[in-house]
């Protein structure tokens, strides 16, 4: 069974170039239930270079589905057999003024479009920039 990933190396997910923020926001909503945004922001401020893309998505999948820990695996093989959209889909890089980077492990951080380290990211010629989707079409 072919698996796909999301995930990147040594690669910093630009903002979106029509994201209509100038700084990274934490995403809120009223809804009952966190949205996908409020998920992946949660686990990422939390832990900077812990989990990689895939980890993440999936995880963010299997709350939203209520897997349980036994059917995890059979999730994952399902959830990652068909392409699955990256973090350059993701509202934290489109419309919340945030970079995802991810190190030479794959793991990913969150940072701020206003931040040092992410202005340091991108200057920086040995890591790969990808941009995130717009939110309009051109």
């Amino acid at each position: 069974m072919l698996i796909h990933t999301t995930n990147y190396y040594n690669t910093l997910i630009v903002v979106a170039e029509d994201c209509p923020v100038t700084v990274g926001e934490a995403p809120t909503s009223t809804k009952a239930v966190k949205t996908v945004a409020e998920v992946q922001y949660d686990i990422l401020i939390r832990n900077p270079y812990k989990y990689t893309s895939d980890e993440i998505l999936f995880q963010v999948y299997a709350d939203r589905k209520e897997l349980t820990i036994s059917e995890y695996q059979e999730g994952h093989e399902a959830f990652f057999s068909k392409g699955q959209p990256c973090f350059r889909t993701s509202p934290l890089t489109k419309r919340f003024g945030f970079g995802i980077h991810a190190d030479n492990d794959g793991k990913i951080a969150l940072w701020g479009m206003e931040t040092k380290t992410y202005e340091q990211i991108q200057n920086d010629a040995n890591i790969i920039k990808v941009k995130a989707m717009r939110n309009s079409k051109k």
